[in-house]
């Protein structure tokens, strides 16, 4: 049974359509496995168990075949879902059960995934460390003292200890590639409106997205596959299908020019990170990679990030500051009133940076097909702080400052994913992080699928799973 919950995602799929696997049967080896582990990770905080084995009953019943076929999803506690339970992670929304499923629930629900539960956010989704005074903190599944990361840390350290195939997330700093980079699973943030959001605060919004996270680059493309596609009430979603994430990611890559950066143009970096990364660079060599170390100019970077953050923050969570600020956590409520004292021409100059920054980034991507870099600057820490506040003797100024690593790219808008990379001395988890062209995000798995084929690292599972 604890195998079955290792097995690849599109193994699954294929077992279940041939029948030579039930869904029930899958989904009692879900459950049994989250019945065993969770406990000790606390990654799912809503948990559905008999309602899943029902609608796996009914699966076996029906003759329609479908993509995913089964297979058990939970989704990020920030997604709406239908009748179910969806706090934010917030004393705010402790009791909110929404009216109506969110545009992937309803998607992933008609390829026939399973809907088995929730799983962990901070509040509304803010920093990348998974804690929140609803459920508490989701810990790191290869060392129950640090972090999972975040904010999709509840959905990284679920796949990770087998308690899902996959699972989605959303990244606007760093949110699927950290948890990914933390917890040894592949985290992929695609081009803005490559899966699109609806109901959304902002339709306008390409900051935040959503994505795909899973133990190999493989079942990530697979379920994207699902979750891709282009949507009327989602006015910024591609209009690409999904099905272009279905095709088999083995690819040559002699004479691709890649740029090696090991602190994105100065960054503060761990030791132990660089350590670990270091060692890896011999593997783009090996696949015939021309790699050259350089790096775009991110020059302005954090100032067009913090503005543009803060004002989606006021726009978002604005209302809820005099009500409640009671139940909001100190960073939300300092990034709600970052976003209150922004002026029309810093607004302006936020917008005109960015817009610099992915021009730049995309002229440097024509020299190079990929940049290769750090996720996160420092391994996981202790799950009892909040966030860092000192990397390599460098002192961080705000909850935000430790991810640039990750929201530098953000800000480009160009795809990025993190791929499992190496464990530290102590046996903690570090990612390595490519970046490919805008819209290029099959390239982008394609190059991942290849060196995470090199290395084998995503093979390394936690002990207690």
């Amino acid at each position: 049974m604890n195998e079955l919950c290792f097995t690849p995602a599109r193994k699954l799929a294929r077992l279940l359509r041939t029948r030579k696997l039930s869904a029930t049967e899958l989904i009692k080896a879900f459950i049994a496995q989250i019945e065993r582990v969770n406990p000790k990770v606390n990654a799912l905080v809503t948990f559905l168990p008999e309602r899943a084995l029902k609608r796996a009953k009914a699966l076996d019943r029906s003759k329609t075949k479908t993509l995913l076929g089964g297979l058990p999803i939970a989704y990020k506690d920030l997604v709406p879902t239908k009748g179910v339970r969806t706090t934010f992670g917030s004393l705010v929304y402790e009791n909110r059960v929404p009216q109506e499923d969110h545009l992937i629930v309803e998607r992933l629900g008609a390829a026939g995934a399973i809907l088995l539960g929730k799983t962990n956010t901070p509040e509304f989704g803010a920093g990348s460390q998974t804690f929140n005074r609803v459920f508490g903190a989701t810990r790191n599944p290869y060392d129950l003292s640090r972090t999972s990361g975040g904010s999709s840390g509840g959905a990284a350290a679920a796949v990770a200890c087998g308690m899902l195939p996959f699972a989605d997330g959303s990244d606007l700093a760093a949110s699927l590639r950290n948890p990914g980079n933390y917890c040894n699973v592949a985290g992929f943030r695609p081009t803005p409106g490559r899966v699109p959001a609806w109901p959304a605060a902002n339709a306008w919004d390409t900051l935040s997205v959503l994505g795909p996270l899973a133990r190999t680059v493989d079942d990530a493309a697979f379920l994207l596959s699902a979750m891709a596609g282009p949507d009327p009430r989602a006015p910024t979603s591609l209009s690409e299908p999904g099905s272009v994430f279905s095709k088999p990611l083995k690819r040559d890559f002699r004479k691709v020019r890649v740029a090696w950066s090991r602190d994105l143009g100065g960054l503060p970096m761990d030791r132990r990170v660089t350590e670990v990364l270091n060692s890896r660079k011999k593997v783009f060599h090996d696949l015939g990679c021309v790699v050259d170390e350089a790096e775009p100019d991110f020059s302005g970077a954090s100032e067009a990030f913090e503005t543009l953050r803060a004002l989606s923050f006021l726009g978002r969570f604005g209302p809820l500051l005099d009500e409640h600020r009671d139940k909001l956590k100190d960073t939300v409520i300092w990034n709600i009133e970052q976003g209150m004292k922004l002026t029309p021409e810093r607004i302006a100059r936020g917008h005109a940076l960015r817009t610099e920054l992915f021009h730049r980034m995309r002229g440097f991507l024509e020299r190079y097909e990929f940049l290769v870099c750090p996720v996160s600057q420092l391994p996981p820490f202790p799950v009892e702080v909040e966030w860092p506040r000192e990397i390599a003797g460098a002192k961080m100024g705000n909850y935000l400052d430790w991810m640039k690593s990750c929201y530098y790219i953000t800000i480009t808008s160009h795809p990025a994913i993190s791929v499992p990379a190496g464990f530290t001395d102590e046996g903690l988890p570090v990612g390595i992080q490519i970046v490919g062209r805008y819209r290029a995000d099959v390239a982008v798995l394609q190059l991942a699928h290849a060196f995470e084929s090199e290395t084998n690292v995503w093979k390394r599972r936690p002990a207690l799973a």
